[in-house]
């Protein structure tokens, strides 16, 4: 009797013991699975890596730039990165830092709060023309007196003075050509005016 009382421990305790090992190593498994996806659910084109010998993307090229902090720092509160690193081709009329600090106080601050991320992602959007613009075609578009279309369903007006390209009245300081369009840097936000 004690015999078969003590087997039927032992049997008891090897059950137990092995289906908490299989629970352990499911639960482990399960882990290790919710880990990756966790990985992979932020991960975008954003997030792709540069291969040796291509040319860098509108976002990388402003990461890469100290004085687009600001602007890199927006585009990540709006969640608009895989906006900026489509295959476009697209043209970026990008604020410098000193552009943002020409807005009022604390404007910047209150965008990059997340219950302003939509209002953030349609100020953003004004700055992308899903087009391929040159200066050269900005000055066709110019003398054609043509307005451009923007991202964000908003139209900015192409201006030529004394051969200077003006774009929703800022000036382009400078352009730089990226794998995916155009970066024309400009010195003032393009804050769409309000609807009436």
């Amino acid at each position: 009797m004690k015999i078969k009382l003590l087997s039927l421990v032992l049997l008891s305790f090897f059950v137990f013991s092995s289906c908490k090992k299989e629970t352990k190593e499911n639960t482990q498994s399960t882990s290790t699975t919710k880990q990756e996806v966790k990985q992979t659910e932020h991960q975008g084109q954003a997030d792709v890596k540069l291969s040796e010998g291509e040319q860098a993307n509108a976002l990388q090229v402003a990461k890469s730039i100290k004085d687009f902090s600001t602007l890199v720092t927006a585009i990540e509160a709006a969640g608009v990165q895989d906006a900026v690193v489509n295959a476009g081709p697209l043209t970026i009329f990008a604020p410098v830092n000193a552009a943002f600090d020409k807005l009022p106080k604390g404007t910047v601050e209150n965008l990059l709060k997340p219950e302003n991320k939509v209002k953030l992602a349609f100020i953003l959007k004004n700055h992308v023309a899903p087009a391929n613009y040159p200066i050269k075609q900005l000055k066709k578009e110019a003398k054609k007196g043509r307005k451009l279309y923007m991202a964000s369903g908003e139209y900015l007006t192409v201006e030529n003075k004394d051969g200077k390209i003006y774009v929703g009245g800022a000036p382009i300081l400078k352009s730089v050509k990226v794998s995916n369009g155009w970066i024309h840097v400009i010195d003032q936000v393009l804050v769409p005016a309000p609807k009436k």
